[in-house]
């Protein structure tokens, strides 16, 4: 948390310009990125739900 504080501050100094921008799309690009998160979230859970669910009579048998 720091260091990114630190970084921003060299390039506000640098080229304050490009921080505002950056400062400015920063939380605009997270909330354009959130949905696929949030996609990416919901198929890993169905894969191991698959993987689980594949897997079982394997699980069952190993545990006879």
């Amino acid at each position: 948390m720091m260091i990114k504080f630190l970084l921003w501050l060299i390039l506000f100094v640098l080229c304050w310009p490009l921080a505002l921008l950056a400062l400015i799309l920063y939380p605009l690009i997270w909330l354009i990125l959130l949905p696929f998160r949030i996609l990416g979230i919901a198929v890993g859970a169905i894969l191991d739900f698959l993987k689980a669910l594949l897997t079982l009579p394997t699980r069952l048998l190993r545990s006879l």
